[in-house]
């Protein structure tokens, strides 16, 4: 099984009413019950590290295949919630997609799981070798770090909508705390410092 991981994520107006906001979180994750979806959660940005990125919520689903992603997308309940609930709050939106290089188990994630995403850009150039060299860095994480209870990455396949990122990852821990203490984790920061330098973080 090939598992596409699709990410989304937004940011709400400043001035939006919450109930607005509630709304569309409400909206988009009522999207898990469509057939062609796996997992999806939708909810508020705990926290970004990115001095340029101000998104405010995110939506991360699974699904078994690409065409399964696309059906998802077509979907005229996706369609419209897109339509009434986001893009009137929204000022700005940006998703990435990606094939997982692991089946992760389980599937749909456990209530209260904190998720952490990572986008990478990487410079012009760079050799299937060195890319090669960052997705195994990436994927050396979930073995040497306690707390993460999975981990997939890739190469983004829907360039369009991501802003020149072309390398992602998301990390799933029990728990907000346990995702913070991940990152005070000195080996978890090595690894992080070991990625080559034809990388350019957001």
């Amino acid at each position: 099984m090939s598992i596409i991981e699709h990410v989304v994520l937004f940011k709400v107006k400043d001035d939006t009413d919450q109930a607005k906001v509630n709304m569309m979180l409400n909206g988009l994750n009522g999207l898990v019950s469509l057939d062609p979806v796996v997992h999806l959660t939708a909810g508020p940005v705990f926290r970004t590290r990115s001095p340029i990125s101000n998104f405010t919520h995110m939506l991360h689903s699974r699904y078994k295949s690409k065409e399964d992603l696309n059906s998802y997308s077509a979907h005229p309940d996706h369609l419209r919630v897109v339509k009434e609930n986001v893009l009137p709050i929204c000022d700005d939106i940006m998703a990435v997609d990606w094939v997982a290089d692991n089946d992760p188990l389980p599937l749909s994630l456990p209530c209260n799981s904190a998720i952490k995403v990572t986008f990478l850009k990487l410079k012009e150039n760079v050799t299937d070798e060195v890319q090669g060299e960052i997705l195994g860095v990436i994927k050396g994480i979930k073995d040497n770090v306690s707390g993460i209870q999975q981990i997939t990455c890739g190469e983004n396949f829907s360039p369009a909508r991501a802003r020149g990122f072309s390398i992602a990852s998301v990390a799933v821990f029990n728990g907000v705390n346990e995702m913070e203490g991940s990152e005070e984790n000195e080996e978890y920061v090595n690894l992080q410092k070991q990625k080559p330098d034809p990388v350019q973080s957001p």
